[in-house]
């Protein structure tokens, strides 16, 4: 992914992150538990190029629209999703170097915001077992109900917990890997810094303010 140099001169009144493919590599953990879901339902399993397209997008809505499930097909798949990565989800390592980037952000006093797809409850679960929770100032995912599951709604809801704590969001940045980052943050007046360690493609940076390939240019964008 290629996108214009930001100058590393600005200073961001909140951060937001998304998690999978951004702070923790998770894609294979995810495929997996796909693959079992999609045997469970007496399907064959598709490629692992079209498994890795389901990381990142609201589950359900890719269920319905990807694998083409009815509304109760995609209920009842999500759920034995759930169940199996439930198992799995703490396993995901964190990508090299960003937990530096998190504690850098924190020790300079800029509001961090955790805005994932993935349901709240599991987020927190991950980042409180990577030992990362304290760097957020709010923890923000999709509902368990999915009624709550776009990026733009979760970005939205991000922003609002934020300005609830008292923090500026006038100047926020969000930091992601796959191109429904960049959108549910533009929706929310947001630009999008997009790391290439994660699981998009080129095709995805078109609307990104900039791409990072390092830990390292992530931090020297983030903090100048």
């Amino acid at each position: 992914m290629t996108s214009p140099t930001l100058s590393p001169t600005r200073t961001w009144s909140a951060v937001l992150f998304d998690l999978d493919g951004t702070i923790i590599d998770s894609a294979a953990d995810i495929t997996g538990s796909l693959a079992h879901m999609f045997t469970e339902m007496g399907l064959p399993v598709p490629s692992d190029d079209t498994l890795r397209a389901y990381v990142g997008p609201p589950l359900l809505d890719s269920l319905r629209m990807t694998a083409g499930f009815s509304d109760a097909e995609a209920w009842e798949a999500l759920n034995v999703y759930r169940d199996h990565y439930g198992e799995h989800v703490l396993r995901s390592p964190v990508f090299p170097g960003v937990a530096g980037v998190l504690e850098r952000l924190h020790a300079a006093g800029i509001p961090i915001a955790l805005a994932t797809s993935k349901p709240e409850r599991m987020a927190r679960e991950v980042l409180d077992h990577a030992g990362l929770s304290d760097y957020f100032t709010v923890i923000t995912g999709a509902s368990d109900d999915e009624s709550r599951s776009t990026k733009a709604d979760v970005v939205a809801e991000a922003l609002r917990r934020l300005q609830t704590e008292g923090v500026d969001t006038t100047n926020s940045v969000m930091v992601g890997d796959r191109g429904y980052d960049t959108l549910g943050a533009l929706a929310n007046g947001v630009p999008t810094i997009l790391v290439e360690w994660g699981y998009g493609s080129p095709a995805e940076a078109g609307d990104a303010m900039a791409v990072v390939h390092s830990a390292d240019q992530l931090r020297s964008l983030l903090l100048g």
